[in-house]
């Protein structure tokens, strides 16, 4: 058995300038401002955001569960990675496949949602096979997680919820940042956060960049990368706004971590216990991984003098990708020899889209409504060949860091794909009765799949597939926001997610079919500053690809999983100082229906139904240590298992992680330590050969500079 299924799973004065100013925050009681709502966090609890609604909307008012970071927490938690940055997150597991250096993995609500659930700004970052994207956090201003199905407001999209990455932007006012650092595997690095603003106050830009190198978790790996990303907003008069967005990455690095077999990771091999945390399986002379991604866009917008508002986001991505190596899959425990097989691909992708909106406020009777229409377009080219090759075993006792390759490459996808996406789509966000918030959503898409197959090293035939089909999403949801800071609400939703690949009969996948009923409870408190939410739902997966019990080697989209859970989340100021993150995750995953009926009533594998996360940081607030602060953090999460029967358990594992700062407001340090008493652990499988371990021990030292 290879690990394919695991290659294919794998953004003139005074009156002008404040209007450009991100505050971060919008005023007790106002309607937040669109700059409220994507401007910085101020401090670690949110109030604004427009991912769970497309408009600026206080996140109480959302009748679904939407957990923001900030960019002072990830900072706080020193996050080098997206994914590492949502792991104090309730319903968000991070890092599934360890610490892999090229890639975000992640899944919201016990599905792996990474390949259609990251967006930017807003607009998808689609992403099949090899042919993704990637952010460096520095980038950032803050990251979004919307739980459960978002394909009312977004499209086709992870049914178990979104990633939505919130560009740095120009805020009207000067600012001259400089940051280094470098952690215990010994990459280092050096960033810049440079703006300004015109004189008059229409012109304002950004400009960072970060460039990085050095080694990486695992043993022997090295990794260079570099990015720079300009931004400009130009004001003209208070109902005009263009902010371009530019962004250029560049990766040439190795494979770090990876897939191992549950005989030597989560279980002792007999003959040589467990394989190491940092073990390098790759060959240095031919292990590579290189990435040169392109990102350019806009977002528009104008207030007419009837009181609506026109909004126009645009982004085209680009990105070409290359990567090769010898992998594992060792299904023979009785050596000390890991059997690899060498594995390539070259990917170039191009994603357009392009999302309109139209927003009015108006009131019916006793009834108050913000209304919003919506267009948008997205297309998603993949042009990639995959290839394997004989590579030589690797000794865990001994390894061979060179000379793995025993022959040619054979390609065996040659495949140019193309995905297009069109919706309509309408919102009402209704307030009455004093305190009730309404918010109705209806959306409807056409999708048109082409598939072209070129020869490979097994065929020398070419094909053409198509697939069109069109679906309806909704959301509706009540809450009712009492003068305490208590807004319950309830809401429904539907969902689908497009799927790319063929079935047992060769068709094009259809979509994924979701549903999901939430109950839950945000609170704002009166007496300190926080952000508290709690949440049940009930969701189910339909139109499922699983494997089909008369081919073993083909799917079939019969599956249907069902996923119910409680979560409960804080981020709280609870005192002058002290700061409080707290996450909590109960879930309760089964398969409903398989084409296996041995397999109703399990666990998808990779799975943790439970977990938890507390931080604490405290900012001395006595003389002799202002300026000191200090944070700790301990994550748990619960067992999963590494096959679909249930058989091979991974076990449930604890970690802890800690910082230091010195703050002394124009210089500052830090440090940060993850996985402080270097815990060895199996984070999970995707498959009895695909199991990663957890990032161990790192320190990362920081210093950066205000002038």
């Amino acid at each position: 058995m290879l690990p394919a299924t695991a290659f294919a799973q794998a953004a003139s004065g005074e009156t002008q300038l404040k209007t450009i100013v991100v505050e971060g925050q919008a005023a007790p009681g106002a309607k937040p401002t669109t700059q409220d709502a994507v401007g910085p966090v101020r401090g670690i609890v949110p109030k604004a955001t427009v991912s769970g609604s497309k408009t600026a909307t206080s996140i109480a008012e959302i009748p679904q569960s939407v957990s923001v970071v900030g960019r002072t927490q990830i900072n706080m938690i020193g996050a080098e990675k997206v994914d590492q940055a949502i792991a104090y997150t309730s319903g968000a597991r991070a890092a599934l496949y360890g610490p892999d250096s090229r890639y975000n993995w992640f899944s919201i609500r016990g599905v792996q949602s990474e390949a259609r659930g990251t967006f930017m700004d807003g607009l998808p970052l689609f992403q099949y096979a090899f042919g993704g994207f990637y952010t460096d956090p520095y980038f950032l201003e803050r990251i979004e997680v919307i739980k459960g199905p978002a394909s009312a407001l977004y499209g086709g999209a992870s049914i178990g919820g979104i990633v939505n990455q919130i560009s740095k932007r120009p805020t009207g006012e000067r600012l001259r940042e400089f940051e280094a650092g470098i952690n215990s595997f010994g990459n280092g690095y050096g960033a810049i956060d440079l703006g300004d603003v015109s004189a008059d106050g229409t012109v304002s830009y950004r400009l960072t960049s970060k460039i990085s190198g050095g080694g990486y978790f695992t043993d022997k790996t090295e990794d260079f990368r570099g990015g720079v990303a300009p931004s400009i907003t130009w004001s003209p008069d208070e109902a005009t706004q263009l902010t371009v967005l530019t962004s250029y990455n560049k990766v040439d690095g190795m494979h770090s971590g990876g897939f191992l077999p549950y005989v030597g990771t989560v279980v002792n091999n007999p003959n040589y216990g467990k394989i190491p945390t940092d073990f390098f399986y790759g060959d240095k002379n031919d292990d590579s991984f290189k990435s040169d991604q392109t990102m350019l866009g806009y977002e528009f917008k104008h207030d007419f003098d009837n009181g609506v508002t026109f909004r126009q986001n645009l982004r085209w991505n680009h990105v070409e990708s290359s990567e090769r190596g010898p992998y594992t899959y060792d299904t023979d425990a009785s050596d000390t020899v890991l059997d690899r097989i060498g594995f390539g691909v070259n990917s170039n992708v191009d994603l357009f889209t392009i999302d309109n909106q139209l927003e009015t406020q108006f009131d019916t009777g006793a009834a108050s409504h913000t209304l919003l229409l919506g267009a948008d377009y997205k297309r998603y080219n993949i042009d990639h060949q995959q290839w394997t090759y004989a590579a030589t075993g690797i000794d865990v006792l001994n390894p061979n860091y060179t000379n793995s390759r025993l022959g040619p490459n054979n390609i065996y996808l040659n495949e140019d794909l193309t995905v297009n996406q069109f919706g309509l789509y309408a919102q009402d966000q209704i307030r009455f009765g004093g305190g009730f918030i309404a918010t109705f959503n209806g959306r409807y898409d056409w999708l048109d799949t082409d598939v072209e197959s070129g020869p490979t090293a097994y065929s020398t035939t070419t094909s053409t597939q198509e697939a069109d089909s069109h679906r309806f999403s909704g959301r509706a949801g009540l809450g009712y926001e009492f003068d305490n800071g208590v807004t319950p609400y309830i809401a429904y939703t539907s969902a689908f997610d497009p799927q790319i690949g063929t079935d047992a009969d060769g068709k094009i996948y259809k979509p994924t079919l979701g549903r999901q009923y939430e109950v839950g409870v945000k609170y704002q408190p009166t007496l300190f500053d926080g952000l508290i939410t709690a949440s049940y739902f009930d969701m189910t997966r339909t139109n499922v690809a699983v494997t089909s019990v008369s081919n073993p080697f083909a799917k079939v989209q019969v599956g249907e999983v069902g996923y119910k859970g409680f979560e409960l989340e804080t981020q709280a100021n609870v005192a002058d100082g002290l700061k409080v993150i707290a996450a909590l995750t109960l879930m309760d995953i089964g398969v409903n229906e398989d084409d296996n009926r041995a397999l109703i009533g399990k666990v998808p594998f990779q799975t943790a139904e439970k977990s938890a996360a507390l931080w604490l940081d405290y900012a001395f607030q006595n003389e002799t240590l202002a300026g000191w602060s200090v944070g700790a953090g301990v994550r748990w999460t619960g067992p999963s298992y590494a096959d679909e029967a249930n058989t091979q358990k991974v076990p449930d594992y604890t970690v802890v992680d800690a910082a230091v700062r010195y703050d002394a407001k124009t210089w500052g340090a830090s440090l940060n330590v993850t996985n402080l008493f270097d815990k060895d652990y199996v984070v999970g499988c995707g498959g009895s050969l695909v199991c990663s371990y957890g990032e161990g021990q790192k320190f990362v030292l920081k210093v950066n500079a205000k002038f």
